[in-house]
């Protein structure tokens, strides 16, 4: 009898605490809607919402792509500004990050580009486009290319994924996440996420106070979409890998050479030795990238890791300001009505 009611005052008293967090979660979601309100604009895009933000004056206009993670708009803080000061630039967050409403539909890079591609019109934002994507986002905007090419001048690939990575690399590969991370991560409503926020999200150089408070605020449910996309990469990679013709377009491609932390070694589950040889194959994809125009350019930053817009954001601007300055001196690009 004593065992049945140790056991019921222990199911109450864990009951009560998931209740507790579910609570606090909830405030901590309002909390995060009063405190860090969307920069830009909420684009509706026919029943949900991409939060848009636009800055400067000046064609092209600069269109920058995240990587997978759960900042979205946020992961160019270091950067749009200083493009913005010669241009016209927009960040946005992609479907279920930050501010931006989930979709109901599946992850796909095409999906991403038809959000993006009705964003930008519904704010009345027009090409032509030089596109820029970091990691994930490399192969997202070259989708976007592939079907909005008449709105695209030029491109901008930051230590971008290559649609072969996973074959090339494979015997370096290791589980991304584990299976307990997963669990953790998707449980965002129970305010666990919450309270791991500032370990899971530690700040990055170039990164704002504001700016990482603002993206733990919103990790219980950006983490959720981050998971979604990140099960869907190989769909991912494979529908980009499809379209590798860029053409004449000017294209700018950095990859980030800095050696490998112990803390990124030890999460791959490689040495140091292999980690050596896991960049030279990073490297030698990115020269086949750069090749995708007959107008690339490869550029190897060797004091920067894959986030390069936030190690070495003087990088990224001036890659895009060739690419801008490339686009300028051009012909006229025909931009679709």
């Amino acid at each position: 009898m004593n065992a049945l009611r140790i056991a019921a005052t222990m199911a109450a008293f864990i009951g009560l605490g998931v209740l507790a967090g579910a609570i606090c979660e909830q405030v901590g979601r309002y909390r995060a809607a009063r405190d860090f309100p969307p920069p830009g604009q909420m684009v509706d895009i026919g029943g949900r919402r991409i939060q848009l933000d636009c800055r400067g004056t000046g064609s092209p206009t600069v269109v920058f792509e995240s990587g997978q993670g759960p900042d979205g708009s946020l992961a160019w803080s270091a950067v749009l500004p200083e493009v913005a000061a010669h241009t016209r630039a927009c960040a946005y967050s992609r479907a279920g990050l930050m501010w931006s409403d989930p979709s109901g539909e599946p992850s796909t890079a095409r999906q991403v580009a038809q959000d993006l591609h009705a964003a930008l019109q519904r704010a009345g934002e027009r090409g032509p486009y030089v596109m820029v994507g970091q990691s994930i986002g490399g192969p997202y905007v070259v989708t976007f290319t592939r079907y909005f090419g008449a709105e695209v001048a030029g491109l901008v690939l930051v230590d971008p994924s290559h649609p072969e990575q996973a074959a090339r690399v494979v015997r370096y590969m290791t589980e991304s996440r584990s299976l307990l991370s997963r669990i953790v991560l998707n449980l965002g409503w129970s305010g666990l996420v919450r309270l791991m926020a500032p370990v899971l999200l530690p700040q990055a150089n170039h990164q704002s106070a504001h700016d990482v408070q603002a993206v733990r605020a919103f990790a219980p449910t950006s983490f959720r979409t981050e998971l979604k996309e990140g099960d869907a990469t190989e769909p991912t990679l494979a529908e980009a890998g499809a379209f590798r013709e860029l053409g004449d377009r000017p294209l700018v491609v950095l990859t980030a050479m800095a050696p490998y932390t112990e803390r990124e070694l030890h999460g791959m589950k490689i040495t140091s030795a292999q980690g050596r040889e896991v960049q030279a194959l990073w490297k030698e994809m990115h020269d086949e990238i750069a090749g995708w125009s007959t107008r690339g350019t490869h550029r190897l930053l060797p004091d920067a890791g894959h986030d390069i817009q936030f190690d070495d954001p003087g990088a990224v601007v001036r890659a895009v300001l060739s690419v801008v300055a490339q686009v300028r001196a051009g012909a006229p690009v025909r931009v679709s009505p």
